[in-house]
């Protein structure tokens, strides 16, 4: 498999799959930040994604592409969305998304696009969610957007699903990639808390009433083994648990406060406010 980018989960995406899928071309690098409104970012993206869309029609390869199931395509009200349904998105960031899934679909390549939710795992940049609310549990204050919500998913979780996707040779389908379950950000910040032994002075503030219930039907349709995942009642809790360890856990998967990297296409990327739906 050929990746391009160096992030969060570019870096999963090599250690897992290493000499598998060689045809195939994952596109993870790009605009992460949902909160992006840049014509200068969005520009170089859309170049990047016509040029590896061009090089891989001439060389017959496959192109993945990374896409967002934050609020900002699907909006944050009804649901649970489907990937046929009419999108009208509601941000730059998700029309930008948005145009560049229609970009590679009407390009000529065997294509995926992935419409992923917040992801979570090792290595993950400190901004994100749950490495950012870590912190801010660990410094004593918390910011706590009332109504937001988060559906977050394991990275092993995406990359297991992405594997099984192309061992099945499922092509020209977008699939929402999520956990099905959206979050109230103030009960991942409790289970943060329980799991740290300790708790901050939560600072309330409006939020909106995201992120976005997606539909998860096609993703078990042609991906069954989702089932043996856990989704539901627990998976938040394994989540923190496994990521989110305590300074005096010597076994810790990840550090309580990840180091920064660069931002290709992971989980939440607003920063401490997390106004807005899941990034990818």
């Amino acid at each position: 498999m050929e990746v391009i980018g160096n992030g969060f989960i570019a870096r999963h995406l090599r250690r897992y799959f290493a000499d598998r899928h060689p045809g195939t071309t994952v596109i993870a690098a790009g605009v992460s930040r949902t909160t992006a409104n840049g014509a200068a970012e969005f520009a170089r993206e859309r170049l990047l994604v016509d040029e590896v869309t061009r090089r891989c029609r001439a060389e017959s390869r496959r192109i993945v592409f990374l896409s967002t199931a934050a609020s900002g395509l699907y909006g944050s009200r009804g649901g649970p969305h489907r990937e046929d349904e009419p999108i009208n998105p509601v941000s730059p960031y998700g029309r930008h998304k948005w145009n560049l899934e229609a970009m590679i679909a009407d390009s000529g390549v065997d294509w995926l696009t992935l419409r992923l939710s917040s992801l979570v795992g090792d290595g993950q940049p400190a901004h994100q969610l749950v490495p950012s609310l870590t912190a801010q549990i660990e410094a004593g204050v918390v910011t706590v957007y009332q109504g937001s919500h988060r559906d977050l998913l394991d990275v092993r979780h995406m990359v297991d699903i992405l594997d099984h996707l192309l061992a099945a040779k499922v092509c020209r389908t977008v699939v929402n990639v999520a956990s099905g379950t959206p979050q109230p950000v103030d009960h991942i910040v409790t289970c943060i808390e329980r799991r740290l032994d300790t708790s901050a002075r939560w600072d309330f503030m409006t939020g909106s009433s995201g992120g976005a219930v997606v539909s998860i039907d096609r993703l078990c349709e042609l991906v069954p083994e989702v089932a043996a995942y856990g989704f539901g009642p627990g998976y938040l809790e394994r989540l923190i648990h496994r990521y989110v360890s305590p300074a005096s856990d010597e076994e810790s998967h990840v550090p309580a406060r990840p180091r920064a990297e660069e931002e290709h296409h992971d989980g939440t990327t607003i920063g401490t406010g997390f106004r807005d739906g899941p990034a990818r």
